[in-house]
């Protein structure tokens, strides 16, 4: 990537957020990184940043919520455009069975896997950069094994990534045209904080270490390489995939 490049990665301050936004970073870009609550992660990540030399920024703003995504919005508009790539790397969710889920479960999960970035994108779109053969814009979004696999409790979850996916692969053909592309990346199991509060996390995360053909997990480190890859001109025939 070149240095004039923006990029904003959204839930970019931890896990696989934080290391995809220290992998732009790195490749020359200046990364603009969204938070919502975790101040001491922000500070953190803009300690690393300045040690290194890497331009990342963090703005704070819940992008769930209308106000939020306008205070977002106009920041980018305002400072950093053209923009050359969004990763959406949040993602919250209630892991329910679905017989004891209720109407606010789904409101909640669905608006920021889902809708958030929905809104993103087309408030967005006026503003990313356009031109063929991988000179244009690059969108990223994180999905799961559970977009097409059943999981106990993971209905909610499994059901909005899988719409996450179904709604990327339509942005691919509505905007490939205009050199933007859209694709998913389903990393698999990775060890982030997300598992400190997930049920059984310790076992659930020795079988997947198990049943991996490498006998381990895949880092957030290796997942940052493939959210580089995927904003990069060297994926520009890459468009619409998981």
């Amino acid at each position: 990537m070149n240095t004039a490049r923006n990029v904003l990665v959204i839930g970019g301050t931890r896990g696989l957020g934080r290391a995809s936004s220290l992998r732009l970073a790195r490749s020359g870009a200046r990364v603009l990184a969204n938070f919502v609550r975790d101040r001491v992660a922000a500070e953190g990540l803009e300690a690393e940043a300045k040690a290194s030399n890497l331009d990342i920024v963090t703005l704070r703003a819940d992008v769930s919520i209308a106000s939020g995504l306008e205070t977002l919005c106009g920041r980018i508009e305002a400072d950093y455009t053209p923009l050359h790539a969004m990763v959406f790397a949040a993602a919250t969710g209630v892991h329910k069975l679905l017989s004891e889920a209720t109407a606010r479960h789904f409101d909640f999960t669905f608006q920021l896997n889902v809708k958030a970035y929905f809104e993103l994108v087309q408030r967005l779109g006026p503003h990313f950069a356009t031109g063929a053969g991988g000179e244009g814009a690059s969108i990223v979004a994180f999905s799961s094994a559970g977009a097409r696999r059943a999981s106990p409790t993971y209905g909610l979850v499994g059901a909005s990534k899988a719409a996450l996916e179904s709604l990327t692969r339509h942005l691919a053909l509505e905007l490939g045209p205009k050199g933007i592309r859209a694709n998913i990346i389903a990393p698999g199991i990775v060890a982030t904080d997300v598992w400190k509060v997930l049920p059984n996390a310790q076992v659930r995360l020795q079988a997947a270490r198990e049943r991996s053909a490498a006998g381990r997990l895949v880092t957030t480190e290796e997942v940052a390489e493939v959210v580089h890859f995927l904003c990069s001109e060297a994926s520009s025939g890459i468009n619409g995939a998981t």
